[in-house]
């Protein structure tokens, strides 16, 4: 009887879990999949370089772009707009870019590199056309943006689905063994 209780409260835990884990981060700062596309170009820089920035899809005249590596940007009219890297940016470090197309944000990343890397670096351009988004990896240390001050909705995630499977598991091992099958 115990085991029956045990399983229905991992059951039930699972089922809580994801039905509210998504609620309870919905705005951490994480808006990648958006209505609109948007892009920067090169996606890798070097201090004081010059990078491209567009939108495409916004309802509205004009798209604020934001960063701690530019000053502010506003694209009006769907045309791109430059915007000049800060000369003090830290090589090696990736700087969030937003986009605000009428309160809705998207981001992008710029990594920043030594020397000239205006170019076609075979790396990826910082496009984003909407929905098409891939999974967020490989940003570990780097020094700017909200990540870096707490748990996103995927890591905590993660843990919840790692945590209800471990939880599933000691369930069937304590079936196993109290029906004497260990």
């Amino acid at each position: 009887m115990r085991v029956i209780r045990a399983a229905s409260a991992a059951l039930l835990g699972a089922v809580a879990v994801v039905t509210v884990a998504p609620l309870a981060t919905a705005d951490d700062g994480d808006h990648d999949i958006t209505s609109f596309g948007f892009s920067v170009t090169p996606a890798t820089i070097a201090p004081g370089g010059t990078v491209t920035l567009t939108s495409d899809g916004c309802e509205v005249p004009s798209v604020t772009v934001t960063s701690t590596v530019f000053e502010t940007v506003t694209l009006n009219e769907g045309r791109p707009g430059t915007a000049t890297v800060d000369l003090d940016a830290k090589v090696g470090t990736e700087y969030e870019i937003t986009f605000d197309c009428k309160g809705e944000r998207g981001t992008t990343r710029l990594a920043i590199a030594q020397g000239d890397t205006g170019g076609n670096t075979g790396h990826d351009t910082g496009t984003h056309t909407g929905a098409h988004k891939g999974v967020k990896a490989g940003y570990g240390t780097a020094a700017s943006g909200a990540d870096a001050d707490g748990l996103g909705a995927t890591e905590l995630v993660t843990g919840v689905l790692l945590i209800a499977g471990a939880l599933g598991a000691a369930v069937v091992l304590t079936r196993r063994h109290a029906d004497g099958r260990a």
